[in-house]
């Protein structure tokens, strides 16, 4: 790997990070505050509003998550677990980890 292009991976990777906890902090708080309050005290504001806003930061996780993996070379399946890993609560902080480690040893590996 040239130096540009781990560059351009540990950019790839700062992008993914940032938007990984975004879209995990956002669901969690989909999950646990606004819908026990939608269903359980009748208050949907919080759902309307954290709903559409995570959908939309979930889309940008997406493209981001993919733009990383084409530039790491993953495969395809790892790929889509990475993408899939912002719907469920608490596994976008687990795939930001395993994507940060994954990344820094191919960066360190990579001859100069």
């Amino acid at each position: 790997m040239t130096p540009e292009g781990a560059r351009s991976l540990q950019s790839a990777l700062r992008r993914f990070r940032v938007i990984a906890y975004v879209v995990g902090v956002l669901l969690l708080v989909l999950v646990f505050v606004a819908m026990p309050l939608k269903y359980f005290a009748d208050r949907p504001t919080l759902v309307e509003t954290v709903g559409p806003i995570h959908g939309f930061v979930y889309m940008v996780y997406v493209v981001l998550g993919f733009d990383l993996a084409r530039r790491a070379r993953w495969a395809l399946g790892r790929t889509v677990l990475l993408l899939l890993a912002g719907t469920i609560p608490f596994l976008s902080f687990v795939a930001e980890r395993w994507a940060t480690r994954t990344v820094r040893e191919a960066t360190a590996a990579a001859p100069v």
